[in-house]
């Protein structure tokens, strides 16, 4: 499953994870319209901003890890190779699962 890049509703429910909002434009901070409902606390645009900003330097930080989830073959396909290397006595770093995974994660380093 892909992780969407966070906006303003992302950022209220990681204060507020029960709040009753709706958010006009809220891939657009600046241009956002906040619709507090149900008696749900304000919480301030600047609040808000900062939870933004957090949110997104952490989606930035973890490019490599979507990278990476994309490539990685399915889970079955991954559970065969193990089966195998596991079959031939290859569960160390000779085996095919071990190989297949190590390439992505070269290609795709943590940061």
């Amino acid at each position: 499953m892909t992780q969407l890049k966070p906006s303003v509703i992302t950022a209220i429910l990681a204060i507020n994870s029960n709040a009753k909002v709706a958010v006009t434009n809220g891939n657009d901070f600046d241009n956002c319209v906040i619709e507090w409902l149900e008696g749900t606390t304000e919480i301030s645009k600047s609040d808000i901003k900062t939870k933004l900003d957090e949110l997104n330097t952490d989606y930035t930080n973890k490019a490599y890890a979507r990278k990476r989830a994309e490539e990685y073959p399915y889970l079955g396909e991954q559970l065969d190779k193990l089966y195998h290397d596991m079959t031939a006595g290859k569960l160390d770093t000779t085996g095919e699962w071990h190989k297949s995974i190590k390439a992505i994660k070269d290609k795709y380093p943590k940061e």
